[in-house]
């Protein structure tokens, strides 16, 4: 019999976990298709931006990771249109055919319509954001270095964080941490002012999802970081350095990170009947799009509403799109060999974050119980560091763990690509600040 072809589309958690599972499987090949040449962990990007890691700590190649896999293929490209009636796709690099293909695609940033602040914000999604981010923030302090303008310095000193989710709390926290602890030392010209960082949300709470004891926790270190919390807060605008709250408050500030908010992808060819809110694809108790007949999405661009525990549909977390992607894996295979389909479940192991050097929060599932300060914090690392996909990122985020918490070690305070200065420009005539006796 001719091998079935399975075409995944995206190799975040949900793709690359389908991927793994079906490596060697017989009766099937399958081609995994990215925009990026490789797999990265989203969980640690705030710590790429802020430097406590390198970019090779958090990814790696798919071609390294589907090595020794006979029936594992990569295709760089970027998806343009599904064509299900010819069974195949369009890639900017070409066509694929596929007998089954699997929506994988994850999020974008949602920035709610409000152009000026996708224009202007910075986004937390990516290894480009990240990136940016960590090159953005470096810059701003060179540039703060030299500068006379004192109202320019001001909204330098300002950082605005939009959305206080787990991504929100833990890089307020974390700048908040290379604030108190090395940022003076690195800029000297910060001795005699403060750096502002303002977490908001239009929540009445930090960590929406998680249980309260882990929301006030949460709240009350980050306010003992320093950092100012300010919930009940939806921010309308970001233009001339304002950033704009609906009640009418303004913050003056040269930095707005957006975690506000995420929403799916919707892609040319897939019927806008088969979305539900938020641009989420349909899919039944199997993981199939409702409606086609040889579509399937896993992850957070889907939502099944078919499992008893979440009527309403799966958080999109992580831990989701790994149990989807093995789950779907398995029910490949039982196609292969004609067998019944397993409905997914998903099992709800808890969630997690972290707020800044021993300080975290986790609402654990078994036992029912929530941890909060060291415990919590060591069990965040943990778990992280065996999420990481291949053994070499887990060596060497551990080694870069080690030598920040119990080495106290620099941040990787370096720019990284091309046209990095572009941005360095003259805003007066350059009068070099004497440097601190």
């Amino acid at each position: 019999m001719k091998d079935k072809k399975v075409v995944i589309i995206g190799g975040g958690f949900a793709g690359i976990n389908l991927a793994k599972h079906l490596g060697n499987k017989k009766g099937l090949q399958v081609t995994l298709v990215d925009r990026n040449n490789y797999n990265f962990f989203p969980p640690l990007l705030y710590q790429l931006a802020t430097g406590m890691l390198d970019v090779s700590s958090i990814s790696i190649p798919f071609r390294t990771l589907f090595a020794g896999k006979k029936n594992l293929h990569f295709r760089l490209g970027e998806l343009e249109k599904v064509v299900p009636e010819a069974h195949k796709i369009i890639l900017s690099t070409g066509e694929v055919a596929y007998d089954y293909l699997v929506m994988a695609t994850g999020t974008k940033s949602n920035y709610f319509g409000m152009d000026n602040i996708e224009k202007n914000a910075l986004p937390m999604k990516t290894v480009n954001d990240a990136i940016k981010l960590r090159n953005y923030l470096i810059m701003e302090g060179e540039k703060y270095s030299f500068s006379t303008d004192e109202d320019e310095k001001r909204k330098m000193r300002n950082i605005v964080i939009s959305g206080a989710g787990p991504s929100g709390v833990e890089i307020a926290g974390m700048i908040a941490e290379m604030r108190n602890r090395k940022l003076k030392n690195i800029y000297p010209e910060l001795q005699e002012e403060a750096l502002n960082i303002y977490l908001v949300d239009g929540a009445p709470t930090v960590l929406p999802p998680m249980r309260e004891k882990s929301q006030k926790y949460s709240k009350q270190s980050l306010e003992n970081l320093g950092i100012h919390v300010k919930l009940n807060k939806m921010v309308s605008d970001y233009n001339d350095d304002k950033v704009v709250f609906k009640d009418g408050e303004i913050i003056e500030t040269k930095t707005l990170i957006w975690c506000a908010g995420v929403t799916a992808i919707k892609f040319d060819g897939i019927a806008e009947d088969y979305y539900e809110n938020g641009g989420r694809l349909a899919v039944d108790a199997f993981n199939k799009v409702i409606g086609s007949d040889s579509i399937f999405a896993i992850g957070d661009c889907c939502i099944q509403k078919t499992d008893p525990d979440w009527p309403d549909g799966h958080p999109q977390l992580g831990s989701v799109a790994q149990q989807q992607g093995k789950a779907l894996a398995k029910n490949f295979s039982r196609m292969v060999k004609d067998k019944e389909l397993e409905p997914f479940s998903y099992l709800d192991k808890g969630t997690m974050a972290i707020i800044g050097d021993k300080k975290a929060v986790a609402d654990m599932t078994f036992p029912k119980t929530t941890l909060t300060g060291f415990l919590a914090w060591f069990a965040w690392l943990f778990v992280h560091l065996f999420l990481l996909v291949d053994y070499r990122n887990k060596w060497k985020t551990f080694w870069n763990w080690a030598n920040t918490y119990l080495g106290k070690g620099n941040s990787q305070g370096i720019m990284i690509g091309e046209n990095v200065y572009e941005n360095l420009v003259r805003t007066t005539p350059m009068e070099m600040n004497e440097p601190n006796e």
